[in-house]
């Protein structure tokens, strides 16, 4: 009976993650960006300057989360084992090609991205001084579709409480194991209460928390990752070029393995960026803004510098 379960599991997970889950990103992503007329490159600049304004503490009201706060919460959730291992994991499997595939579902991604969020403002309910909202909350007063929420609420539950995070919190403590020789469950211990002392302080705490590790941690890595290229900058031009004909050589193509880029590649960068998951929407309802769009905007410039920033600094060092 177990393995029954099994196989049908392992053959409705091939089925989702292979084939409906990459026609429906492309699909809705190009829907959405030719829809919009592409704002997710139009609008760009709009997107810097909005997060640019999050950081003076003057334009935040009392209570609120700021745009750049729900930029950092979200971009917490983001930047993870997807921009490391999981870049890493696309390269060995597609190729070098995957990378590029990366790229243009960052694209797509980002306008999905901003069509989510911008719900999700639209959509949100008055907590107190604060705001909450999401996928669940447009899906029953949007389309007038409770049971969908409830639903939705129950698997992102599962989704992100029991199995994205356990992946994340394996990851942390083998690094120290490896590194430092720390028993496992000992980093696991204090990993969970580090957390659960985050959590209980509220999105507030969330929010502060967030956004004074993000940026610091973006940067050096980003910078150790610049160092790298500039160190190894004559090999720059034959990366480009790797990473193209491996996309599209016709021996790739021959070969296969351009299938493999597409598919490693977006697979990989849905696992990154989370556009279209619907975990975003629920950051980005937290924060007061004079303009849903303008939440909608941060939260697809998330999707840029997660891709082509992190997941690219992975893939050149």
């Amino acid at each position: 009976m177990v393995d029954i379960f099994s196989r049908f599991l392992e053959v409705t997970n091939n089925i989702l993650w292979s084939y409906i889950l990459i026609a429906m990103l492309i699909g809705f992503g190009l829907y959405f960006s030719f829809k919009l007329k592409f704002v997710q490159i139009t609008y760009f600049g709009e997107m810097v300057s909005l997060i640019s304004k999050g950081f003076n503490r003057k334009e935040k009201k009392k209570d609120s989360i700021s745009p750049f706060q729900a930029f950092c919460l979200s971009a917490a959730a983001r930047i993870g084992i997807g921009n490391l291992a999981g870049v890493a994991l696309a390269i060995s499997m597609g190729g070098p090609g995957a990378i590029f595939w990366m790229w243009f579902i960052a694209i797509l991604g980002a306008a999905t991205s901003f069509v989510e969020c911008t719900l999700a403002q639209i959509y949100k309910v008055k907590d107190g001084s604060r705001f909450r909202g999401g996928p669940a909350y447009y899906m029953e007063k949007g389309l007038n579709k409770r049971w969908m929420g409830v639903w939705f609420s129950l698997l992102i539950t599962v989704a992100y409480g029991l199995i994205f995070n356990s992946v994340q919190a394996n990851t942390v403590t083998i690094a120290f194991e490896n590194a430092f020789g720390l028993e496992r469950t000992i980093v696991g211990a204090l990993l969970a209460l580090l957390v659960a002392v985050i959590i209980f302080g509220g999105i507030k705490s969330i929010s502060r928390i967030t956004e004074m590790i993000v940026p610091p941690m973006a940067i050096i890595y980003i910078g150790v990752a610049i160092f790298v290229v500039i160190n190894n900058f004559n090999m720059l031009p034959s990366i480009f070029t790797e990473i193209f004909n491996s996309a599209f050589g016709l021996d790739q193509a021959i070969a296969g393995g351009i299938g493999a880029a597409i598919k490693f590649g977006i697979q990989r960068g849905l696992f990154a960026t989370e556009a279209g998951m619907g975990s975003s929407p629920n950051a980005a309802a937290t924060s007061d803004v004079s303009h849903p769009v303008k939440q909608g905007l941060v939260q697809a410039l998330g999707v840029f510098v997660d891709t082509f920033l992190v997941c690219t600094s992975t893939a050149f060092i």
